[in-house]
């Protein structure tokens, strides 16, 4: 490139206004700009040239280029004179210079050819632009980006990020080792695949109502739930789940921790089993001492009076061997007839808190409970209508219900081509109706007359006392448990809960 004192610059009309104007382009630039000749003679530097190599024009113009080259790129240096010097043009070419205190530098070079009046290659233009701000922050950023790579890889619990379409944008190493799938495999796809039924055909619709209503019924709350793994079985997962707003769209985060060979998956599960299954024990104990206190009483007094009879028709001076036999018998059958008062008196029944529970998602987590873990066939449908998402109950109580409801259903079902498990919900008035249905085999009419009665089962270990319970916390809602069932097609289980708190009750003035 000429000086823009130069005599060969262009002259005439257009060239003594153009050329003016290019020199105070090139003068004020923030871009170093160097004219060099094709032997690699500075014949052009700039101010900015002279704050970014140190050298001011007067002590570098004149001199070669291969002052501000390093040694190990002067092979290189000698490649794109040649190459400039044949007319070709160079854009963003990264390489090093060095600096007039020795320092050395990345730059990003745009190299062009400076053509003479014949359009013969007289010489080149390069323009510089210093990287070294630009390196230190791709490197503050790659090593921010490795760290926070680093944490999500250590992390046990995986992160699965979705867009608002429910479409896979991250998937870290974790959720890769507890779904089975590699990353590749579901990006950009919907996060439906990692759930099983009913929540993966769920799952889509609770989007959109977020989306429509803003109604924040997942976000920021943790819930246990089942996943589905690459290989098809299901286990069981804490979830929590988070929004994130960045420019221009807005994504959710999944966290997601594995409860099934974990301490506290089994804490946790523990304590969900221990609140289902302690209202179970009071109300098994309370039954099952009710029916043997009716059952057993009448023949412990029977015998017990059959034995001081029996005594009585003994001479006194007779058989006092089998007197005192008898009377010890009798003694025990009365001493039987107070244990099993004892244990009636002692089990008695307490009122238990009601609060306004969300029904959907009390039938999620029990569901979660009974199928996580299992490799079952078992296909489960959730309809809970709009109007019955809110029931005011006794939360352990009613889960114990529909825990007890379920897995009897799924045992039932067991040898069945089909498995078909249907949980509904609808309002009718002021109470809540759910039903349970199966595709199991169906009841007799001699089993379902007596379903309902303490120790009836048709069950080989089973107690019989199941549903003599869930009855008594249907009936303690104010509520019936019914059933209804047909031979070959399956059986249907429907008790009610209320939507409101009872009315308090007032004092009549006197």
């Amino acid at each position: 490139m000429p000086r823009f004192d130069d005599p060969t610059a262009p002259r005439g009309p257009i060239g003594d206004h153009i050329w003016p104007f290019l020199a105070a382009i090139a003068t004020s630039s923030n871009d170093a700009i160097v004219g060099k000749d094709r032997t690699g003679k500075v014949t052009y530097w700039n101010a900015a040239a002279e704050r970014l190599f140190g050298y001011p024009a007067s002590e570098i113009i004149g001199q070669s280029i291969r002052r501000i080259i390093p040694p190990h790129r002067i092979v290189e240096e000698m490649s794109i004179l040649d190459r400039v010097g044949q007319g070709e043009h160079l854009a963003h070419f990264e390489t090093e210079r060095i600096t007039k205190d020795g320092r050395t530098i990345p730059v990003s070079l745009t190299l062009s050819p400076i053509l003479g009046h014949d359009q013969t290659v007289i010489g080149i233009s390069d323009i510089a632009r210093d990287l070294s701000e630009t390196q230190h922050f791709n490197g503050v950023l790659q090593q921010r980006e490795a760290l926070l790579s680093t944490i999500l890889d250590s992390n046990p619990d995986g992160l699965v990020v979705i867009d608002e379409s429910g479409m896979i944008e991250f998937f870290s190493r974790a959720a890769e080792r507890m779904f089975g799938y590699g990353a590749a495999e579901v990006i950009g796809r919907n996060v439906s695949m990692l759930m099983p039924e009913p929540y993966a055909t769920a799952h889509d619709g609770y989007l959109r109502r977020y989306r429509d209503t803003g109604q924040r019924r997942i976000i920021g709350i943790g819930r246990v739930v089942a996943g589905r793994r690459k290989d098809g079985t299901t286990f069981p997962m804490d979830l929590q789940i988070g929004e994130a707003n960045v420019p221009g769209k807005r994504c959710f985060t999944g966290f997601v921790r594995d409860l099934t060979d974990r301490e506290d998956r089994d804490r946790r599960l523990a304590e969900l089993q221990a609140e289902l299954m302690h209202v179970a024990r009071l109300s098994e104990l309370g039954q099952m001492a009710s029916a043997l206190a009716h059952e057993v009483n009448q023949p412990l007094t029977a015998v017990a009076n059959y034995l001081r009879g029996m005594r009585r028709l003994l001479d006194d001076n007779s058989h006092p061997l089998l007197r005192q036999g008898l009377e010890k018998v009798a003694e025990q059958a009365e001493r039987a007839r107070g244990i099993v008062g004892s244990l009636r008196r002692l089990v008695k029944k307490e009122e238990h808190p009601r609060t306004a529970e969300d029904l959907e998602a009390l039938v999620i987590e029990t569901a979660a409970l009974v199928l996580a873990g299992k490799n079952r066939r078992v296909a489960l449908s959730l309809d809970i209508a709009s109007d019955a998402q809110i029931a005011f109950v006794d939360r352990v109580q009613v889960q114990q219900v529909l825990l007890n409801l379920m897995r009897n259903a799924i045992e039932a079902m067991e040898r069945s081509p089909e498995q078909r498990l249907k949980v509904s919900a609808q309002a009718i008035g002021e109470r809540i109706e759910i039903a349970v249905t199966d595709t199991g085999p169906g009841l007799s009419d001699a089993v379902r007359a007596r379903l309902f009665q303490p120790f009836v089962t048709t069950k080989a270990e089973g107690l019989g006392v199941g549903l003599s319970i869930c009855r008594t916390i249907v009936e303690a809602h104010d509520g019936q448990l019914t059933v209804a069932s047909e031979a070959g097609k399956g059986t249907t289980f429907l008790f009610s809960v209320p939507v409101n708190p009872p009315a308090p009750a007032f004092d009549l003035p006197t």
